[in-house]
């Protein structure tokens, strides 16, 4: 009988790699999601779809009266800065929620949860590159509610017995090499995108924030891992679980970075287009270079990134805006 895996977001933008990932396992895949950032087309032939909220603890009730072998918790709000003026529905959406979530969960027999957590909750890069042990001081109230789970995970682990996951995401981008994930995200906050609707003529000007960084070109570097090598991870983590090892907080990077310049230059080439830019002040926070050390889950998980080079992650994305606005 095939692995009964609830993905939790799983209609969003990473959460529908997850989902996709896990069902090429031959696992099945349920999805619960609010629908408000995911996208019902999202999805794949033969998953369900649960339309629902984890801010609603009746109905995570009900979902948990299945059994599940597995749980991955996506859902979350993410933009770092939009966490610094709106801390309440930060707190809300991804503490209460995630609470709401182990609640209903952790005192299962045999709960396994993969827990989608990030780079943020390292603050700002005291060396590089930044591996586990960096120390963790949020410098955003996203970063600072992604750490706070991490902990409820370790004591839920420690008085329910709770088996999990905490991957720790660098920067997500790509699409599916093959074409299924259609839905582009909801009003991106990210580079890339960004600078694939500016190539549209959706955005007059790319801001490019701050060109005096000490890196090679002056521009930040940050490390961007293809979305289908972090689904990737999900799955060896969930494996590692099933296994019965140990509990896990691990990074999934790609253990190098690119420039925004370099970004710029090669999504330019790509698309065949201009894109109008403009250098501004930097942003208060922004590191010069941050990217990761992926050493722990090659050696844990026996995993590496494989679809994360810079032409493959632009075009791919390329690929989808240009194939949604023809």
């Amino acid at each position: 009988m095939s692995d009964q895996i609830l993905i939790v977001g799983g209609a969003g933008y990473i959460g529908s790699h997850v989902a996709l990932a896990f069902a090429e396992t031959g696992a099945q895949v349920t999805v619960l999601d609010n629908l408000s950032t995911g996208r019902r087309s999202n999805l794949q032939e033969g998953m369900e779809l649960i339309e629902g909220d984890i801010l609603d603890p009746a109905q995570l009730a009900q979902v948990f009266e299945r059994t599940w072998d597995g749980v991955v918790h996506l859902a979350a709000l993410k933009a770092a800065g939009e966490s610094m003026l709106e801390p309440e529905a930060y707190a809300r959406q991804n503490l209460i929620g995630s609470l709401n979530l182990l609640e209903a969960y952790a005192s299962q027999p045999d709960s396994k949860l993969i827990f989608s957590s990030t780079a943020a909750v390292y603050g700002m890069p005291q060396y590089l590159p930044m591996d586990e042990a960096h120390p963790t001081v949020p410098i955003n109230f996203y970063g600072y509610t992604k750490l706070q789970i991490e902990g409820y995970l370790g004591w839920y682990a420690r008085l329910r017995g709770l088996k999990y996951a905490a991957l720790r995401y660098f920067n997500a981008a790509g699409y599916d090499a093959q074409g299924r994930i259609t839905g582009l995200e909801h009003n991106p906050q990210n580079l890339i995108p960004i600078v694939m609707e500016t190539a549209l003529g959706q955005r007059s000007e790319l801001l490019i924030l701050g060109d005096d960084y000490d890196t090679p070109d002056g521009t930040g570097v940050r490390d961007y891992i293809h979305v289908s090598d972090l689904a990737r991870g999900h799955v060896a983590a969930y494996g590692h679980l099933k296994q019965g090892r140990e509990n896990l907080v691990i990074n999934l990077g790609a253990g190098q970075g690119y420039s925004v310049q370099e970004v710029v230059d090669n999504s330019q080439r790509i698309c065949g287009r201009p894109i109008p830019r403009k250098v501004v002040g930097r942003r208060e926070g922004d590191a010069a270079n941050v990217y990761a050390s992926a050493q722990m889950a090659a050696d844990v998980l026996d995993w590496k990134v494989q679809e994360s080079d810079l032409e493959n992650m632009l075009k791919s994305t390329w690929d989808l805006y240009i194939k949604q606005n023809p």
